[in-house]
């Protein structure tokens, strides 16, 4: 697991999937249903993005997002959109 706990870290933390996915910007865009700028600005960290694009983006990398240390968090996390 990858802590995250700024946007860039999350930028590079996608950069880094999608590299070892051997995925352009390109096409993530096109699998995760948003556009080129927002997968360059995502992963460059911008604070402004929309969260129901980052999980799609997530989504389409095969990641998911989960939540730990969050009193009364449930202990099981879905994948976005199951």
């Amino acid at each position: 697991m990858i802590p995250i706990d700024s946007t860039q870290a999350l930028g590079a933390a996608l950069r880094a999937a999608r590299k070892q996915l051997g995925l352009t910007q390109a096409d993530l865009a096109l699998a995760a249903g948003v556009g080129v700028r927002f997968v360059v600005d995502l992963e460059a960290g911008k604070p402004t993005v929309r969260l129901e694009q980052v999980l799609r983006v997530i989504d389409a990398l095969g990641g998911r997002v989960r939540l730990d240390g969050l009193a009364g968090a449930p202990a099981e996390t879905t994948r976005h959109g199951a």
